[in-house]
């Protein structure tokens, strides 16, 4: 997508149920990070910080953000035309590397379907 001058149209954003709520509930500093890259995001360009999730659904992208010695997560979908869906945010927990627990997985899944079902009237509300 392009306007006449060759800037980008940004995309717009759509948040999965508790995922607006749970990035709000991000440090400052996390959230502002966040809010940088989702714009990015928007823009049409990939953050650094994004890496593709893999199993959980084609076109999955988490952003991976340190914040002082905590990390966080925002997961998200920009492949459809209408929006970026942001499907999840939590603070990563695990002690055991990069892999996600399974609920969060299962969650992940569980939303992405959702959007698949119900898009575009997500970015109605």
């Amino acid at each position: 997508m392009k306007k006449r001058d060759d800037h980008p149209v940004q995309k717009r954003v759509a948040f999965v149920f508790s995922a607006k709520k749970d990035l709000m509930a991000f440090p400052k500093e996390a959230m502002r990070t966040a809010g940088h890259n989702l714009d990015q995001v928007q823009r049409g360009l990939s953050p650094a910080s994004a890496k593709p999730l893999h199993g959980l659904g084609r076109g999955v992208m988490e952003l991976k953000i340190k914040e002082d010695s905590d990390a966080y997560r925002v997961v998200y979908i920009a492949k459809f035309q209408e929006a970026i869906y942001v499907l999840d945010a939590f603070q990563k927990k695990s002690p055991t590397g990069s892999k996600l627990p399974q609920h969060i997985q299962s969650r992940i899944r569980d939303r992405y379907q959702y959007v698949k079902k119900h898009r575009p009237a997500l970015t109605q509300r």
